[in-house]
């Protein structure tokens, strides 16, 4: 339960002390000493179908596409995965190339025709993408020390929003009341998982074109039914981010500039 659902996660919750408060909800401390193991009869095969879907979508073709995903449990998997408490203010961070002030009218998304490729959107179909702070905002720039970067706030209303920074967090077998949907779930957190990872992946601004195809295409599939935006980590620092598909309903407030007094590299052997 620990690794499937991450329950018992807090820091004094030991395995010990999880099997003696479980045994007590339960009311059988003789089921917490069993050993199980998970029934091989709940199998997804939405993993598999993702990456046969990415590899064709990639290298072989864009728009009409052979491999077939179910997307009605994906929906249904996404409708799980909704975050009920997003915070209501969040930032965007520009270059400031010379010495005019950023107002917040120039903030916001790009106009259609100057909209590239990003991790959610396609080149033309331009979304706001938002971060939960400034310096995470500043981060996803990927600014040069000594550089100047203006920051906006902006606030947006109540939103129906995917979260995939974390699924097995935030999905819950306590919502469902049959076993075999609680197993079937369990069988799909991995995809969930790798679906998250689309949206983290670094990519090489030479490779964008084509390694952001996947993402595009998630978040598409998640816009086309009915979802107001994505949340995932950011690739670049500790914080989240927010892809926002109708960036007409964020509210700009004001604008701050702060000098990039630092950028931290960490590398490791390739």
């Amino acid at each position: 339960m620990k690794e499937d659902w991450l329950l018992f996660g807090h820091s004094h919750m030991d395995t010990a002390h999880a099997k003696d408060l479980l045994g007590e909800i339960l009311n059988n401390g003789d089921i917490v000493r069993r050993s199980f193991i998970p029934s091989e009869s709940y199998k997804s095969q939405g993993l598999a179908q993702w990456d046969m879907l990415r590899d064709e979508m990639m290298y072989f073709n864009r728009w009409f596409l052979d491999v077939v995903i179910d997307e009605a449990r994906l929906k249904q998997l996404l409708e799980m995965l909704i975050e009920e408490s997003l915070p209501q203010r969040w930032y965007r961070a520009r270059i400031r190339t010379d010495d005019e002030e950023l107002t917040i009218d120039k903030m916001g998304a790009p106009p259609r025709r100057r909209s590239s490729n990003g991790r959610a959107n396609p080149a033309g179909i331009p979304y706001l993408y938002l971060g939960s702070q400034p310096d995470t905002a500043v981060a996803e720039i990927r600014p040069h020390t000594g550089e100047f970067a203006c920051v906006a706030d902006f606030t947006i209303p109540n939103i129906k929003a995917v979260d995939l920074r974390n699924p097995r967090k935030l999905v819950s077998p306590f919502l469902l009341t049959d076993a075999s949907e609680i197993g079937q779930l369990r069988a799909d957190l991995p995809f969930l998982e790798r679906l998250g990872e689309e949206l983290t992946r670094p990519v090489q601004p030479s490779g964008a074109a084509i390694d952001y195809i996947p993402s595009q295409y998630l978040c598409e599939f998640i816009k086309k039914k009915g979802f107001d935006g994505v949340v995932y980590r950011s690739s670049v620092s500790d914080g989240i981010n927010l892809a926002l598909f109708d960036p007409s309903v964020a509210v700009g407030g004001g604008v701050i500039t702060y000098n990039v007094a630092k950028v931290s590299v960490l590398v490791g052997e390739a």
